[in-house]
């Protein structure tokens, strides 16, 4: 158990330095030319990194909501479910930790939203709290469906992180704008509480979401989707992101 939440801490850990760390070190300067869509494929391209490295130890999370998701489809012991969550939430606390450091030592440097979720003002968008509720839950409930589907025994192996990677790449592209996306409560919390905003007293939303997406979308795989085979694990475990 301690090899497997170290891979699920260094995994999110991974996700949160790269993710959030392209927003806060990157996208602030629209002279690079990242801009949305270069953080929306930073984090995918950290899941599909970590998915390899480590997925085959814990079975890559990353995510609360993930776990919360593939414990309801049949493919994590619900035991899993806390210490996966514990290590998940230090891990993006420790990102959002590193990337404060090093953001800070820029001399104009102030936090403001640091790449934290929010509605209404704290909205990039200025969406409302319903709209950014709404799309959190059918997203997070996508990202299951596909990293359930594509860890399926019917699917050729070896190709998950990258559906997977994909697929949050995806996620970002259609949801910066409303919610600056969360679909994983560690990641939010990992950079709410660096921001100078009111991103805490929202960080509600982005774990209550997410957990009612995971759970929807493992609901709708196990009974309306999964292949007769059943549940099976790949190398032992579920290979997820």
């Amino acid at each position: 158990m301690t090899r497997r939440l170290a891979a699920e801490f260094f995994g999110t850990f991974w996700l949160v330095f790269g993710g959030c760390g392209s927003a806060v070190l990157a996208a602030a300067f629209p002279e690079l030319g990242i801009g949305f869509a270069g953080v929306a494929l930073a984090f995918g391209l950290t899941v599909l990194t970590m998915a390899y490295a480590v997925g085959g130890i814990s079975g890559g999370h990353f995510n609360p909501a993930v776990t919360f998701g593939l414990a309801i489809g049949g493919r994590t012991p619900w035991k899993d479910l806390l210490p996966y969550w514990i290590a998940q939430v230090v891990g993006a606390i420790v990102a959002g930790a590193a990337i404060f450091a090093i953001a800070s030592g820029k001399a104009d440097f102030a936090a403001g939203g640091f790449a934290s979720n929010g509605f209404g003002e704290l909205s990039p968008g200025g969406y409302s709290m319903h709209a950014a509720l709404l799309i959190e839950v059918i997203l997070t409930a996508g990202f299951l469906i596909v990293i359930l589907g594509s860890t399926a025994k019917a699917v050729p192996a070896g190709f998950a992180p990258i559906s997977i990677g994909l697929a949050l790449t995806l996620i970002h592209l259609i949801s910066i704008p409303v919610t600056n996306t969360s679909v994983n409560p560690a990641r939010s919390t990992g950079v709410a509480l660096f921001a100078e905003t009111a991103a805490m007293g929202q960080l509600w939303l982005f774990w209550v979401a997410p957990l009612v997406g995971g759970a929807l979308g493992g609901v709708i795989w196990r009974y309306l989707l999964m292949p007769g085979e059943g549940m099976e694990h790949l190398g032992g475990d579920d290979v997820a992101g």
